[in-house]
């Protein structure tokens, strides 16, 4: 796998994880909670990228056992384990396309937490067990790159994710509250799907 190629790979990659983090369910429970303890923008700010370390860092670690898996399968595979790479990521694609809509867990942010430590617990626990699987096929695209491509992978999701929540976060503090991000979440599992699809027949057909 060419270094263009990796490139593409990190690029669409970064556009899922950022897909993902504009999601409301990644942001409106920080901005509910912030409002219900009265906290300050700069607090509100802090506990959202405190939670987004902690869905990074779960997706990471899944990350890591995904290639560790690879890794193990490959010697076995030989030529045929980028076929089987894109295949993965093409069915997985097309089950996102097919679900339609993804299932996520909600709070209610109106009412007031017995404690700040209670709040910030129960966002920070909320959203470090909902890791990004949509971005797991895209170590085992970029595996081929050893340490050097996983470690440039993470950095994508963290960057992409971080800035995802904080911009829309802020945005809804500062009184951008219709931007009509709830209809995002309609479509992004075809979103999601089609570049899956997308990058795992480029896997798949283009390996050079």
């Amino acid at each position: 796998m060419n270094t263009t190629f990796f490139a593409s790979i990190a690029a669409t990659g970064f556009a899922v994880a950022f897909l993902h983090a504009a999601l409301p369910t990644h942001w409106l429970p920080f901005v509910l909670v912030g409002r219900a303890q009265k906290w300050s923008t700069g607090r509100t700010l802090g506990v959202t990228l405190l939670a987004g370390l902690g869905h990074v860092s779960l997706t990471i670690l899944l990350g890591l056992a995904v290639v560790a898996a690879g890794l193990v399968a490959q010697p076995h595979l030989g030529d045929s384990f980028h076929w089987l790479v894109g295949a993965l990521m093409a069915g997985l694609g097309v089950f996102y396309l097919l679900r339609g809509r993804h299932k996520h867990a909600t709070m209610d942010g109106t009412r007031k937490f017995a404690s700040d430590r209670a709040a910030i617990t129960a966002l920070v626990v909320l959203l470090t067990l909902s890791p990004c699987e949509a971005f797991l096929p895209y170590y085992l695209a970029g595996m081929e790159h050893g340490v050097a491509g996983f470690l440039t992978l993470s950095a994508v999701l963290l960057t992409a994710t971080s800035a995802g929540m904080l911009v829309f976060t802020g945005l809804s503090l500062a009184g951008f509250n219709r931007l009509g991000l709830e209809r995002l979440e309609q479509y992004e599992e075809l979103i999601l799907g089609g570049a899956l699809i997308a990058i795992g027949a480029a896997v798949a057909f283009l390996k050079t």
